[in-house]
Formats: C-alpha cells, sequence, structure tokens
C-alpha cells in the first residue's frame, strides 16, 4: 500500500511516521512518498522519517518524487498538510488582526480567512491532479482551516475527509483522568472544525462527564482556557478554540502584549530540523510534543485504517452535514462522530443541539460558507464580506479595513489579487 504526504517537509511528518511504525498491523504502508517544493528540508525529513521506520524493522520505503503526478501514482491516499507562506505568513495571520482590535489566530478569525485564501486554490489545483492519476484515492485533509479546505474539496467532487486532532487529544485527556483506555471513551462531540463542544463522555454506555467536571473541573478548564465555573455551569467542555469567542477581548489584550505562536514555533522547527539532521537520531524527538498537533499520527493512522481495510470504526472527522445538524445545509462540513468505512463516513445520530450552541455553530457556518467562495473565487468584495459574517469582527469598518489589509499583505499568494 502506498501513502503520499503532500507538504511531507513539515517537522510534522516524523509524527506521522512514528504512527505508522508503531501501527503497522493496522495500516500495511510498503511506500511512503512525501512531496515538497522546499528539497533541502523534505532531504532532512525524509532521512529522519527512513531512520523511524528502519529502527521499528518496518519494511516500507521513503521517496522524495518531483511531482504530484509522480507522489500520487498508485496511491490508496493521500494527505494533505500544508502551509502556504510557512510560518511567515502564519505571523502576519497571528498579528496583522490584532491592529484593528480582533483577535489573532492561524484558523479563526481574519487569520483564518487570510489562510484559507492562500490555501484553497492551491489545494484545489493538487487535489485535480491527484483524481487524474488515482481517481480511487482517498484524500485527508490535516490543512488548516480543515473545515473550509474540507467543504472546497468535496464541492469540487473530491472523495475527501478532514482531520483534527481536538477530539482524539480530548479522548486520550479524559480517559488518562479516568484512569481507562482510550478505546473505552466515546465522545459527544458536536460542531464545527475548531468549534466544537464535548456534551458527554462514555464510559461503557454510562456519561460520565458531570463526574469529571466534579473531580478535575479545574484541570480540564486550564487546559481550554476557560473558568471552570463556565465549564461546570454549561456541563460541556469547550474546545480551547472557543475561548476566541469567549474570552475575545481578554485574548486580544495577552495577544498584543506577547509574542506570536508563529514565532515560538519557528523555532521550535529550527531545532527539530538541526535534530532531523543528525544520522543518529532515529525516534521521535521529544520536542516534536511542543509543536503541536498532538495524537495527529494516530489520528490519522486509525482513519486510514478504516478507509482503506475491512473493519469500519468510529472517528471524529469533518464531513458533509447532510442532515446530522438540521439546522445547518446539508452541503456544510461539519465535524462530528461518524462510521468510517472504505465507502466513506456515515454520521452518527447527534442529539438535538441547544441555541446556545447552535446559534454559534449557524453563525461560524454561514462565515464558512463565505470564505470558501472567496477563497475559490477571490475578489475583495468577497473577503470583506466573509468577515463581516464572522461573529469575531461583524462590522463594516473593520470588515473593510480588515479585508485591504489581507489582501496586501498575502498580495504575492493571490493570483487575482
Amino acid at each position: 500500500m502506498k501513502l503520499a504526504v503532500v507538504g511531507g517537509a513539515s517537522t510534522y511528518t516524523p509524527e506521522l511516521i512514528d504512527g505508522l511504525a508503531r501501527l503497522r498491523d493496522d495500516l500495511p504502508v510498503t511506500e511512503l512518498a512525501l512531496l515538497d517544493p522546499d528539497k533541502e528540508r523534505l532531504a532532512l525529513v525524509a532521512g529522519m522519517s527512513a531512520r523511524i521506520l528502519r529502527k521499528a524493522g518496518h519494511p516500507a520505503v521513503v521517496s522524495t518524487p518531483d511531482t504530484i503526478d509522480d507522489a500520487a501514482a498508485d496511491a490508496s491516499a493521500v494527505l494533505f498538510q500544508l502551509r502556504v507562506g510557512g510560518q511567515a505568513a502564519r505571523h502576519v495571520d497571528e498579528t496583522l488582526p490584532l491592529e484593528c482590535g480582533c483577535v489573532g489566530q492561524e484558523t479563526v478569525g481574519a487569520g483564518g480567512l487570510a489562510m484559507a485564501l492562500r490555501t484553497v486554490p492551491v489545494v484545489l489545483e493538487l487535489a485535480a491532479r491527484v483524481a487524474a492519476v488515482a481517481p480511487s484515492a482517498w484524500i485527508v485533509d490535516f490543512t488548516n482551516p480543515v473545515g473550509i479546505v474540507t467543504r472546497a474539496l468535496l464541492d469540487a467532487g473530491h472523495r475527501a475527509l478532514g482531520l483534527c486532532n481536538v477530539a482524539i487529544g480530548f479522548q486520550r485527556r479524559f480517559a488518562k483522568l479516568l484512569g481507562v483506555a482510550p478505546e473505552r471513551v466515546a465522545l459527544d462531540h458536536v460542531g464545527l472544525n475548531h468549534l466544537t463542544w464535548e456534551r458527554a463522555v462514555y464510559v461503557g454506555g454510562e456519561d460520565v462527564l458531570p463526574a469529571l467536571l466534579d473531580r478535575h473541573g479545574e484541570e480540564i478548564a486550564a487546559q481550554v482556557g476557560l473558568p471552570v465555573s463556565l465549564l461546570r455551569r454549561l456541563g460541556v467542555v469547550p474546545s480551547y478554540y472557543l475561548r476566541y469567542y469567549y474570552e475575545h477581548d481578554a485574548v486580544v489584550k495577552e495577544q498584543v502584549a506577547g509574542e506570536s505562536r508563529a514565532s515560538a514555533v519557528a523555532e521550535i522547527e529550527s531545532e527539530l530540523l538541526r535534530l532531523y539532521a543528525d544520522p543518529s537520531v532515529d525516534t521521535k524527538p521529544e520536542l516534536l510534543g511542543r509543536r503541536g498537533g498532538a495524537f495527529y499520527s494516530e489520528a490519522a493512522v486509525a482513519l486510514l485504517a478504516s478507509l482503506l481495510g475491512d473493519a469500519p470504526a468510529v472517528h471524529v472527522v469533518n464531513m458533509r452535514n447532510n442532515g446530522a445538524l438540521p439546522f445547518l445545509p446539508d452541503h456544510a462540513v461539519v465535524e462530528v462522530p461518524a462510521t468510517i468505512s472504505p465507502s466513506g463516513a456515515q454520521s452518527w445520530p447527534v442529539r438535538s443541539v441547544p441555541p446556545l450552541y447552535s446559534g454559534l455553530i449557524s453563525h461560524v457556518a454561514a462565515y464558512e460558507s463565505l470564505a470558501c467562495r472567496a477563497a475559490v473565487h477571490g475578489g475583495i468584495d468577497r473577503v470583506a464580506d466573509a468577515l463581516l459574517a464572522h461573529p469575531l469582527i461583524g462590522q463594516a469598518s473593520v470588515a473593510e479595513d480588515l479585508a485591504a489589509r489581507l489582501v496586501a499583505a498575502n498580495r504575492e499568494h493571490l493570483r487575482w489579487a
């Protein structure tokens, strides 16, 4: 079985390789094709990946083809994990909105829209080549903003699912707090990518979330950056991305006073690449845990095993709504648990979502629709419309100012500009 990774020079890649090595029985990969325009960096990451596989006694070979056609040819699945513009563009995404009093984050608000504008056209071009040379291959998107990118892929007719590590992160942390194996924990996870809530935590069919909040509420609240009183009053655990909505003004003050996450990640990546260049390093460095993307490899390998194997299983994915959330259009992309098999994803029944959550979900889903349109078709007016629709912006003067700033800052990546 051949897998291709677009954005293969990412410092995340050894995390994925480590997962493949540890879960080799679940996914019998024989070739891993890493594609990336940065050939010098790709050589370091590919060498590190090969050493991890070799140490684990895994038979897969690592290849570094020059074109997407060669990478995707004969592949069973293609993973997208690219970052157009690199950490430099991310730094702009995280700092430019602050000049307008808006939160600066790479996937939320104005920064997320900027990332989508740069990323969606590139992803669609690559996906078109995948469809041409490997029409039966699945595309698994880990590229942010996952919800918007996945929607663009599905709108273009591709066999695609989006993957995020938020749900598996909660599952693993809850399992640790409960002292049970992770596979025993199931989540009532609902919302959109980076806009989700855990409404129940099931162990053996029993919802143990009330007990978790009672016994470990302070620790959980600290992890998501919200007051424990809020979690206990609502009886849910919001993802840490909800802090950008629930504590927007406080977050903006913190961000103005601190350094961008992009700056910190750039330093981590430099050190990781130095480690990857050392031929004696053949295990995943501990430093990689500070890079982000915890449990990404396990989530990706497990999802691929269900998509490409004969053992359907439940995974939290980004997929077409198709009635899962009745208050959204069917063509919206939602993040919910679904049974995954080679035929695709079938969402689990979703309990009724009260207005406190459905209202915000609907609002952000409308923004994502406009953001996708702006990313696919371009135009500063479409960019301004998407910003105006976002609940964290929503003021005409701010939206128009931000639109002009975003387009100017990203002009080299926007062909229409």
